[in-house]
């Protein structure tokens, strides 16, 4: 189905093959801003836009979030204005989405006369449908939400944003690791409050909302801390500050601890401490209540020192399961060890936000380590900082290694291929020509020729000495999702997208097709050689792998048992294990001889995007490695499936990775502030 992005259409979806809306008549958008195609509306604005579902065409219609402002303004000035603001929201935006427990920010632009903001699409639910759902929070439950959300809210007011609609709505529990998201930052909101104060707008929520901040529109820390307040008592007794606010106004905030006992419920039991601590949080008075997130963590860890001069170290907290009464640890201290490494962990996350860096090691048997980096003993473990290329402007969605080791390249979005030296990590050539994203690259074997796959349609081959095209293959259905060189450099494979589906084997002397292979039912976007040149793996996004006899084109056998679409294939040296990459967030290791499943690689928090073998000295010593949208890169044993070690980025997705032909070096390719780097290491 396709949304229509009238903000007035009140009944918006309509069917794919639609030009024009079934209720309103408005002309559909197909893609909003060239790539996001809306599909369902998440919210309305209360006239201003709305909040809709998109598919990233670019990134495999993956998930995101499109806010619409549409403010009913006239005369050009004000609609200008207003365009200013909505731009200079969106970078603010985009400094706070450094942030993991804030969505990143992926576009703003406008179109059709309407402005579009696009967010990463958080994975989970909101607090108040897990409200619904479980019931009341407990008091141990209130204060590890306090401790998650109340750094998010330190690392907000120093950047000088009051998130000013603050409830459960507007939190959500991420899905794959449980932490907590905020999310609505209204730009517009604060745009519409901007442009509208003649009308009396306010930002807020009834019964969530200070006193200040409702009456005079002003907004400070305190009024952000206010919200969090009204959103812990709300769940912690189960009654709605917006009810009370209806039948008595802010009369109810006085006389809070009446509603912990209920008509048909127990007595909820609240320490004195977390009471108190609920009295200074909902204060009328602005000068009598918190004025900084810091001064709450403070009451609800006392006796804890101040964390900020403690060396930047990564802990993995680990909560003890044990029952209470094995003597290990009482409830009271496992509560507070809990609050107390939550606390830890936020703040470290929060100081480390947007950088690149590296969790702590970790053993094969991924046992946390909490103490700080030391410089390993070992050669083999020496991992560096990665070391960022700029010079793309885009998200990068394929790397590739020259087979002599010599060259780094990467292809972008923003419709370019860049050469790198990977001795100097400087920028030898940058290849322009495709009128579309790119989003595959592949080095002959002769490491003279490169192969770019476009969203155009299009497969170009450029000559790697002069950085000049040699030609362009042509015939494909829709955009080349993915290429690969066989071994003797003579042959180029290419898979498509959906309306294709269809992997083409190309001539390399000559640019003529050989022939085409058929039989998945939905785009290809992964395909790799054999080493020895005879077979073809392809993966797609219908959930399966398929292997080709080169000889002959016809299908060996098809390998199943992925609940969702195949994005990453890769063959180790012997020719005879397959890795496996899905959407479904694991990496599977196949017998090529036999098509069964070898074992199963959790630990990724979502879709894994690429895989590749790091050579070793023997079919004992290999290492996979994969990229993941969780933001990691992880290193694999094979022969155990124990995890060796995980490269955490911080911020921006993995969308590709590559390994040197010396297997020291691992490049990465995705989004973020550094789109493309590169960890050196010693074998």
């Amino acid at each position: 189905m396709l949304c229509c992005v009238n903000p007035d259409c009140q009944k918006p979806l309509n069917p794919d093959k639609n030009n024009y809306c079934h209720s309103c008549r408005a002309e559909l958008i197909p893609l909003l801003g060239g790539r996001y195609r809306p599909t369902q509306v998440l919210s309305d604005e209360g006239g201003f836009g709305r909040t809709y579902l998109a598919e990233d065409v670019h990134k495999l219609n993956e998930c995101c979030v499109v806010k619409q402002f549409a403010p009913k303004l006239q005369g050009t000035g004000p609609l200008t204005k207003a365009t200013e603001l909505f731009k200079q929201e969106a970078s603010r935006l985009q400094e706070l989405a450094e942030h993991p427990q804030i969505p990143t920010l992926l576009a703003y632009f406008e179109q059709n006369g309407y402005l579009f903001l696009v967010q990463q699409f958080i994975n989970g639910q909101n607090l108040l449908k897990e409200w619904e759902k479980r019931g009341n929070y407990n008091e141990t439950e209130i204060r590890e939400l306090l401790l998650d959300l109340l750094p998010i809210l330190k690392f907000i007011h120093v950047r000088g944003v009051i998130h000013r609609d603050i409830k459960p709505q507007n939190i959500i529990r991420r899905q794959n690791d449980g932490r907590l998201v905020l999310i609505d930052f209204g730009a517009s909101k604060q745009l519409t409050a901007t442009v509208q104060t003649k009308m009396g707008t306010v930002i807020g929520s009834h019964g969530y909302t200070a006193l200040e901040q409702m009456q005079d529109g002003k907004a400070y820390p305190g009024s952000d801390l206010f919200s969090l307040g009204a959103t812990s008592f709300h769940l912690l007794t189960g009654v709605r500050p917006s009810q009370l606010w209806i039948q008595q106004g802010y009369g109810w905030v006085a006389s809070w601890r009446q509603h912990l006992v209920s008509s048909g419920r127990d007595e909820i039991s609240v320490s004195i401490e977390l009471g108190e601590i609920f009295d200074k949080l909902l204060q009328l008075d602005i000068q009598k209540r918190y004025q900084s997130a810091d001064e709450v963590i403070a009451d609800l860890t006392p006796g804890l020192p101040p964390l900020s001069p403690l060396p930047v170290t990564i802990l993995t907290p680990t909560f003890s399961s044990a029952p209470a009464n094995k003597g290990l640890v009482s409830p009271k201290q496992n509560n507070t060890l809990k609050s107390q490494l939550l606390l830890v962990s936020s703040i470290l996350t929060l100081g480390l936000a947007g950088v690149w860096y590296f969790q702590t090691p970790r053993n094969e048997y991924s046992q946390p380590i909490s103490q700080p980096i030391q410089p390993p003993k070992k050669p083999s473990e020496n991992y560096f900082q990665p070391k960022p290329l700029k010079g793309h402007s885009s998200d990068v969605n394929s790397v590739a290694f020259s087979p002599d080791g010599t060259i780094l390249g990467s292809a972008s979005d923003d419709k370019t291929i860049k050469l790198w030296n990977l001795a100097s990590k400087e920028e030898i050539h940058t290849l322009e020509g495709h009128s579309n994203w790119i989003w595959a690259i592949a080095f002959s074997s002769d490491s003279k020729t490169l192969a770019s796959g476009s969203a155009d349609k299009t497969i170009k081959l450029w000559n790697l000495e002069t950085g000049k095209l040699i030609r362009t293959l042509e015939g494909n259905a829709d955009g080349v999702t993915s290429l690969a060189f066989s071994s003797d450099g003579k042959t180029l494979a290419s898979g498509t997208a959906s309306k294709d589906m269809k992997i083409k084997l190309w001539n390399l002397e000559t640019g003529k097709l050989i022939r085409t292979l058929e039989g998945h039912t939905s785009g290809v976007p992964s395909v790799a050689f054999s080493p020895d040149g005879k077979t073809l793996a392809s993966g797609s996004w219908d959930k399966t792998i398929k292997l080709w006899n080169l000889d002959t084109g016809k299908e060996i056998r098809t390998l199943q048992g992925n609940e969702n679409s195949i994005l990453s294939v890769a063959f180790a040296p012997d020719g005879v294990t397959l890795a496996s990459g899905s959407r479904d967030k694991i990496i599977k290791l196949w017998n090529l001889k036999t098509g069964k499943e070898i074992r199963t690689l959790r630990g990724h928090n979502d879709k894994v995007n690429s895989v590749a073998f790091v050579p070793g000295r023997s079919q004992n010593d290999l290492t996979v490695v994969s990229g993941s949208s969780d933001k990691t890169i992880k290193l694999w044993n094979p022969s155990t499936g124990r995890e060796i070690r995980t490269l955490e980025t911080g911020s921006g997705y993995i969308y590709a990775i590559a390994i040197s032909p010396d297997g020291k070096t691992i490049a990465g390719g995705g989004s973020g502030e550094n789109i493309l780097k590169i960890w050196q290491t010693i074998q």
